[in-house]
């Protein structure tokens, strides 16, 4: 089989265009060998904007909102329909000028904190770990808890860990007892720093490995006994000599996760604006947003040459299209519009990770309110649910499903005289044995048909669920809340697992057989 290759020719269009009417998919429903791991489809959600202040959390005092302790019961609610198994928080960047410490106890007793990397605003710690903590109980997701490597200590990371995982009696955990809380609450996921390039403290690869040697040592003592999963902060984009260095330096029994971020932008100083963009602007965007497959494949590589037992996981914990701001708001809050385009973006990143499930273990969409490439924002007791929740939604089928290998020719979408892959496409099967296949045409003007084949495997009762919309340009609004919004898909015809399906552009569809 061909399969080794394939996902290259569907992120680079590596293979030769097809000059059939449609093109051929097959889905080798009995060669499944990898697990797409659930936390592929894991959040973030830092003290930036409104995604925690007026977003998750309007306080426990609000009593227009129905909340539980300060907390949206609307925003658990949506998010518990998207079964997310994760949440990252406090940042971002955030994460390395916040002290835990300042965020516990009686919250009129807490000291003020300055947002200096997002709007400069004054932050009260009124939202801390108790807050946090407890959301993830109520969200039913793992917590994932970025360190405080740039401007904290080894030892405030360490009592973190005690404070919030330590079962019986020490100076953390009585603290944690006489703060409310008597049970631990097991936090298996740490990020020990955050972008140690950049805005973590602009550090070498050289010197962040020594540094990150060290936090992880104290964190976890002889043998990690207690199963915590460290998360190396890990390179920008293409920086492959991040990856190369800390992969040789770091001891492998010190590391179980590798972060990468990478985030669809055409150009960080001209981002362009959310909603009103043009055919270039989405075509130089998709093109961004596909470079994952590039990013994926070549860290892999990396992390192959110095494990080849596949022991540390890739983490992909920052990913997302980032435009300009929307008119009229703090530059600082990143607040945008969600559009289709942002739906193709979530589409075929999401292929591209359970294509790479034996790597990809997680991965983390920023952000989950009201902050860049959102899956949902607010208007104080208004809600909306953006086309991007309504892909995570549709995607949730994949998560801990057994990834099927998929090999196909690619089609090209051209415009301008430049050319991408159009289609993409991911398949599982469950343990329920249900087989789902997700397609993505991110052609902006033609539809695409193909013809999908399910090899090794009986299959009938065919259904689909497909998100598609007038314009690239189609968002929810909250006068407006269910402009773009999924829908029964029945452009498809054949039986015994050989099907006609036409796949209007910008378009994603997800099929499902028994």
């Amino acid at each position: 089989m061909k399969t080794n290759t394939i996902f290259l020719s569907m992120a680079f269009g590596l293979s030769a265009l097809c000059t059939r009417a449609q093109q051929e998919v097959t889905v080798h429903a009995d060669a499944g060998k990898h697990t797409i791991s659930k936390h592929i489809y894991g959040h973030f959600a830092e003290h930036l904007g409104r995604c925690i202040y007026d977003g998750f959390y309007i306080g426990e005092n609000n009593k227009v909102i129905p909340n539980t302790n300060g907390v949206r019961n609307d925003i658990v609610e949506a998010l518990k329909e998207l079964k997310i198994p994760n949440l990252r928080w406090p940042g971002g960047c955030f994460a390395d000028t916040y002290h835990w410490k300042d965020g516990i106890g009686p919250k009129e007793d807490r000291p003020t904190i300055v947002n200096q990397w997002w709007g400069g605003v004054t932050e009260d710690n009124s939202f801390g770990t108790h807050d946090f903590l407890n959301m993830c109980e109520l969200l039913e997701t793992e917590p994932y808890l970025s360190g405080n490597v740039g401007s904290g200590t080894v030892q405030e990371l360490i009592d973190w860990v005690q404070y919030t995982n330590h079962d019986g009696k020490s100076p953390m955990a009585d603290l944690r007892k006489e703060n409310g809380r008597e049970e631990p609450w097991n936090v298996k996921y740490w990020g020990i720093g955050n972008e140690a390039w950049g805005c973590g403290g602009n550090m070498t690869p050289e010197y962040y490995s020594d540094v990150y040697r060290k936090y992880s040592t104290f964190l976890s003592g002889w043998s990690n006994e207690n199963g915590i999963f460290r998360i190396a902060s890990g390179a920008s984009g293409s920086d492959y000599n991040w990856t190369e260095v800390l992969m040789k330096n770091i001891k492998h029994n010190l590391i179980e996760g590798m972060a990468l971020h990478h985030y669809s932008v055409i150009e960080w100083n001209n981002k362009g604006p959310a909603a009103t963009f043009s055919e270039e602007q989405y075509f130089q965007t998709m093109q961004s947003a596909l470079e994952m497959e590039e990013l994926v494949t070549k860290h892999g590589a990396i992390m192959d040459k110095y494990d080849p037992e596949n022991k540390i996981a890739l983490i992909v914990d920052e990913w997302g299209g980032w435009y300009d701001v929307e008119p009229g708001t703090n530059p600082g809050f990143l607040y945008q519009q969600n559009t289709m385009r942002d739906a193709m973006i979530a589409g075929a990143t999401l292929n591209i990770f359970n294509n790479h499930a034996r790597r990809v273990k997680m991965a983390n969409l920023a952000q989950a309110v009201n902050v860049l490439q959102a899956v949902i924002l607010t208007d104080e007791e208004k809600m909306i649910l953006t086309p991007t929740y309504h892909i995570l939604k549709m995607y949730s089928v994949h998560q801990d499903a057994t990834l099927l290998p998929v090999e196909f020719e690619n089609v090209n979408y051209t415009y301008n005289g430049k050319s991408l892959p159009a289609l993409s496409v991911s398949a599982s099967k469950d343990k329920n044995g249900l087989i789902h296949v997700s397609l993505v045409n991110i052609d902006a003007s033609k539809k695409h048909k193909v013809s999908l084949n399910i090899e090794g495997a009986e299959v009938k009762n065919t259904t689909g669920t497909i998100l598609t919309s007038d314009k690239l340009q189609d968002h929810n609004t909250f006068k407006d809340p269910e402009k773009v919004t999924s829908k029964e898909f029945k452009d498809f015809s054949g039986k015994k697992g050989q099907l006609e399906v036409e796949l209007p552009p910008f378009s994603v569809v997800v099929l499902e057989w028994k």
